[in-house]
């Protein structure tokens, strides 16, 4: 296969190669007539640019770093298809390095390699987890390299783009006392992450609110498995046996609890309204349907593909440095059977009442 060269697209559309690459790099200065022509003739021929010449041309390697941990996880495998899926769509390669373990603080070498590859950029895709994060502000500063950090807590002088895991928590607590329930206990991720503390954070201002007391009596730590999730709600039922509802934190935990309550003949959602978070398609499909929240994974590795392309053009551009940002994406409820309580089971407890 003879492949088309910049210099047939130009000839047979009447232009020169500049004009060809500047329609090619999508430059504003080309004429809308110009401009169609132009392309015309690379959809009819085919033509492809070569990324190795757009490379030395630009003196860019249109490649991003991405840095991540814990694939076997729902939320690191989602957020790293939607960094891909935007990768692909911007004409970005990656360049991907998987942590061990996600407390891994030995990056000197991540950075090396990257550097020595000439990547564009670096995407930290990595949750936060203990103090994996202690090295950020000292790295930020002296990589000449921009950073978009995903999943941790919003920082001074850094770009981070997360999931917003309190509000995503008060979603789902409202939603239960909306149901009637009041005495809600929750089962938490472990506590090391930014990403359980929040969510926990968001079931404890809410029974505050509720003029509830909150006591190491109403919740209990799971490891995000459903193994733990069978092992710490029967601790929990013992513990608080007032319990009605449990805002579990995420949904793998939530299916074990409600296959464990079935086990001990406690009615879902009569007896007990759980709520999970993450929306993996197992939950749809359980019985009754687990209500969970919908954080988008997919949206938070698209956004950060977004925001570090813009933080790259505006270098390469020679505008003002874009100054750092911190995103917050928001979740959404998805209401199904296992929370919601039928009619005259319980009364309406609206937070803060």
């Amino acid at each position: 296969m003879v492949r088309t060269t910049i210099k047939e697209v130009a000839a047979e559309a009447g232009v020169s190669t500049q004009t060809v690459s500047r329609v090619i790099n999508e430059r504003p200065d080309v004429s809308p007539d110009t401009r169609k022509r132009v392309q015309d003739v690379i959809d009819r021929t085919g033509y492809r640019p070569s990324a190795l010449a757009r490379t030395l041309i630009r003196q860019r390697s249109y490649t991003l770093g991405v840095v991540i941990a814990g694939l076997r996880f729902i939320g690191p495998s989602r957020t790293l298809t939607g960094i891909a899926s935007a990768a692909e769509e911007a004409g970005y390669a990656l360049l991907l390095k998987e942590l061990p373990q996600f407390d891994a603080n030995n990056i000197l070498p991540i950075f090396q390699a990257f550097l020595s590859r000439h990547v564009d950029g670096i995407i930290w895709a990595v949750p936060e987890v203990g103090e994996n994060r202690s090295w950020v502000k000292r790295a930020s500063l002296d990589l000449e390299l921009p950073i978009v950090y995903l999943t941790m807590e919003p920082q001074e002088n850094i770009s981070v783009v997360a999931i917003n895991n309190y509000l995503g928590g008060r979603m789902a607590m409202a939603h239960l006392f909306e149901q009637g329930y009041r005495q809600i206990g929750h089962i938490s991720g472990p506590l090391d992450w930014w990403e359980a503390r929040q969510r926990m954070a968001a079931w404890r201002d809410a029974r505050r609110e509720a003029g509830l007391e909150t006591t190491d009596e109403h919740w209990v730590e799971g490891n995000w498995s459903p193994t733990s999730g069978a092992q710490v709600v029967r601790k929990l039922l013992e513990q608080y046996p007032e319990m009605d509802a449990i805002f579990v934190a995420n949904d793998q935990m939530a299916l074990s609890v409600m296959q464990a309550a079935c086990q001990l003949c406690i009615s879902i959602p009569d007896k007990l309204g759980v709520v999970g978070f993450d929306n993996i398609a197992e939950s749809a499909y359980f019985w009754p349907p687990l209500t969970t929240i919908q954080p988008d994974q997919q949206s938070l590795g698209m956004t950060a593909v977004e925001e570090i392309i813009k933080i790259i053009e505006s270098g390469w551009q020679e505008r003002e440095p874009m100054e750092p940002k911190s995103i917050m994406l928001t979740p959404t409820l998805v209401v199904r059977q296992s929370s919601v309580r039928p009619k005259g089971k319980g009364k309406e407890v609206k937070p803060g009442k």
